[in-house]
């Protein structure tokens, strides 16, 4: 069969949240010509192995905890069986499976060209697609979007790292492990620990340093650290590992090697499975960068500006693969504002994203909340004297009718600079922080000051009514 060559305006490499987002908007919105084109499934590692499966798998991890709270309030709840892992997984890939059409539907909807295979670059303005038949496409487009996302990266200088997974192979574990070692100290590995331990698996979690998250502030570090130990999650930290050793029954045992401050001279731990979680790679691997002159950085990402311009004129990129803010929603709104600024009216010929104070939250167990400077951050910015600190800690009233060593812990901070105390960071933990930081993002955002916050009366009994009585 000849090859098939295809003409279009716009040409997205790419079909996760936002190269989607783009696309759409291209073509559902402003008549572009626009193709997308995707290897795997669509939707990305958001709705595949990211967000999605990882909130629902968290939703099923609360639910256990809140199984045993219960009987602090009176309720006598009996398990009969232990967590279905297996049927679990079966609805949560249903659910799964029905955003993917989801997703197709919009395409179509839009009118965006959607073609399954695997694209690498040409030229500057065009593109092979490997199609899954075999066949091969060549797309010709005035402007290309690299939106490829990234993947799980693995340890290449420990031995039998291979056999180990990482958070893509979380959501494709058959039955539940009894006995896991997760390496690394993301929001990823800290979201999965907690989702091991709460669903019942002894979970060990190897971390470099003495917290995780530690790009995150301080505050959240030390008191999510401290209360994952409390919960009897295992944390090893300064620890490094040697090696992974399967074992020689046929099982999935694995003994992993390694080091700890408790074990500076060595260690074992037996475990049916390892999860590396250090970190994400751009995908970048076969997709022709080099034949069309566009320009990486050290760790291979994408180099794009604020404006997701690359280094060539007609191609742009946004993302994972570009590395600024791996975060879905900011990837889909940089993807809209793309294709606002080059296909939509004149007003909008100056759109791009501000990637400023964009909120963020950890799903861990309590939940986590960010935007804005830490106090490390701010103070290095601004100077210590021009940065006022309001903070507190407290036990939700979720807690009263628990003992002391049941009680998780609340804790929330204000970073406020110069005299008119603007708050240039705000961090919270404890119950409800996902939720609670959306709306108080929006007043940072706004550019509210210390006096805004205290301006609003406060919602009783809440633990939210905590940041406008800061004193």
């Amino acid at each position: 069969m000849a090859p098939i060559t295809k003409e279009c305006d716009y040409l997205v490499i790419g079909g996760g949240s936002g190269g989607l987002a783009s696309a759409r908007r291209a073509s559902g919105m402003y008549g572009a010509k626009a193709i997308a084109v995707e290897s795997n499934r669509l939707g990305g590692t958001c709705v595949n192995v990211g967000c999605v499966p990882k909130k629902v798998t968290w939703n099923a991890a609360s639910i256990a905890e809140t199984i045993h709270e219960a009987a602090a309030y009176g309720f006598s709840v009996q398990q009969t069986a232990p967590f279905d892992w297996a049927t679990f997984k079966k609805k949560r890939d249903a659910y799964v499976a029905g955003l993917n059409g989801i997703y197709e539907k919009n395409l179509i909807n839009d009118k965006v060209e959607y073609l399954h295979g695997r694209a690498h670059l040409l030229s500057p303005h065009s593109a092979e697609v490997r199609l899954d038949d075999g066949t091969t496409a060549t797309v010709n487009a005035k402007k290309i979007l690299l939106a490829t996302g990234g993947h799980p990266t693995i340890p290449t200088n420990i031995p039998g790292a291979e056999l180990g997974i990482t958070s893509d192979g979380f959501f494709e574990l058959p039955k539940q492990p009894k006995r896991v070692a997760l390496v690394g100290a993301g929001y990823i590995a800290v979201e999965m620990a907690g989702m091991f331990h709460h669903l019942g698996s002894e979970t060990h979690l190897f971390i470099r340093h003495d917290t995780f998250l530690r790009s995150f502030d301080p505050m959240i570090q030390e008191k999510i650290t401290a209360e994952y130990e409390r919960q009897g999650i295992h944390i090893h930290k300064q620890s490094s590992q040697q090696k992974l050793e399967a074992h020689n029954d046929g099982s999935d045992w694995k003994t992993l090697h390694y080091k700890d401050s408790k074990n500076p001279d060595g260690a074992t731990l037996d475990v049916d499975c390892v999860l590396w979680a250090i970190g994400r790679s751009p995908e970048v691997e076969d997709l022709g960068l080099d034949k069309a002159g566009v320009k990486q950085n050290e760790k291979r990402q994408i180099v794009a500006d604020d404006f997701q311009n690359t280094n060539v004129p007609n191609i742009f990129s946004l993302g994972d693969v570009a590395g600024k803010v791996e975060l879905t929603p900011v990837a889909i709104a940089a993807g809209r504002r793309l294709s606002d600024r080059l296909f939509g009216p004149p007003h909008l010929s100056q759109s791009k994203l501000d990637y400023s104070n964009i909120p963020s939250v950890v799903f861990a167990h309590p939940e986590a909340g960010s935007i804005g400077l830490t106090e490390p951050q701010a103070r290095e910015t601004y100077g210590d004297e021009n940065i006022k600190v309001y903070k507190t800690e407290f036990t939700a009233m979720y807690y009263a009718m628990m003992d002391a060593d049941q009680k998780g812990p609340t804790a929330y901070k204000l970073v406020c600079q110069g005299p008119e105390e603007k708050v240039v960071g705000l961090h919270i933990l404890g119950l409800g922080s996902g939720e609670m930081l959306q709306g108080f993002g929006v007043a940072i955002k706004m550019g509210a000051t210390k006096k805004d916050f205290d301006s609003c009366v406060a919602i009783h009994p809440t633990s939210a009514e905590e940041l406008v009585t800061l004193k």
